[in-house]
This record gives C-alpha cells, sequence and structure tokens, in this order.
C-alpha cells in the first residue's frame, strides 16, 4: 500500500486558511473512498489522527502541551499546514470540541462550508476494510 507523501498531521487552527469549502475527496465526505484521496494514502497514517478527535466535553484530550492538536487538510504544503474543513466543521457540531469552539468565538470559521452528506464520526472515515478491532477499544459514545 502506498504511503502518503505529505501526511496530514496536525496543524495550528491559528494558520492561515485559504481553504473554505471542503475538498473534493475529504475523507469526512461520506461519497469519498479514502484510498482515493490524491498524493497517496496511509491507514496507519489516518488512524493516528484520532487524536485529533475530543472526546465528549473534556478539554484535555485534544491539547498537546497547550496547543490543540488539529487535522490538517492533506492538500496542506509543509511548514503551511492548513486545518481540514471536514475536521473543523465535525468537532464545531457533533464532535463538540470545547476548545475548537472557543478558538471559533470571533468567527474564524464562519465561512467554512462542506460539500454533501458529511461522517458523524471519525471512525466512519477510515476505509470499511480497515481493522474494526482498534476502533472499539476507545468508544468514547
Amino acid at each position: 500500500m502506498p504511503t502518503t507523501k505529505r501526511p496530514p498531521t496536525s496543524c495550528s487552527v491559528a494558520a492561515p486558511d485559504p481553504r473554505t469549502v471542503q475538498c473534493a475527496k475529504c475523507p469526512w465526505k461520506k461519497s469519498t473512498n479514502p484510498h482515493d484521496i490524491p498524493d497517496g494514502y496511509s491507514v496507519e497514517l489516518h488512524k493516528k489522527l484520532k487524536d485529533t478527535i475530543a472526546r465528549p466535553g473534556d478539554l484535555t484530550t485534544v491539547l498537546d502541551g497547550g496547543r490543540m492538536r488539529v487535522m490538517a487538510c492533506h492538500h496542506s504544503k509543509p511548514g503551511a499546514m492548513e486545518p481540514c474543513v471536514g475536521w473543523v466543521l465535525n468537532q464545531l457540531g457533533p464532535g463538540n470540541n470545547l476548545a475548537l469552539r472557543m478558538a471559533a468565538l470571533g468567527g474564524k470559521f464562519a465561512k467554512y462550508r462542506t460539500v454533501g452528506p458529511q461522517h458523524g464520526r471519525f471512525e466512519d472515515t477510515l476505509p470499511k476494510d480497515h481493522d474494526e478491532d482498534e476502533d472499539e477499544e476507545e468508544d468514547w459514545g
């Protein structure tokens, strides 16, 4: 299986956001097969992004030394990481990411838009053929 050239790693929500509309191959879109994400795909790197998902009502799960862990867009360039639009809107809505909601108070994400039906849980963004046993270990719902 090919590995990602530019893994969608954590970035800062303070970074400039030229992208405000969800990418065509965003894993938060129900229509996306993650294996079709441009520039290669790694299930293992995708699974590690679980660290960017807030546990309901818990600020500490997404903070790393006072800095918020953020899922970066797969189109981000090294040194210029942009937040994933699908992730931001999930975490502001059903993901209930309190730290991100506080960062959004000034309207930072007001222009963000998703396209089409979205997954409600991170686990659903993974490909259907991944090992589901790992998901059951940390079921926060």
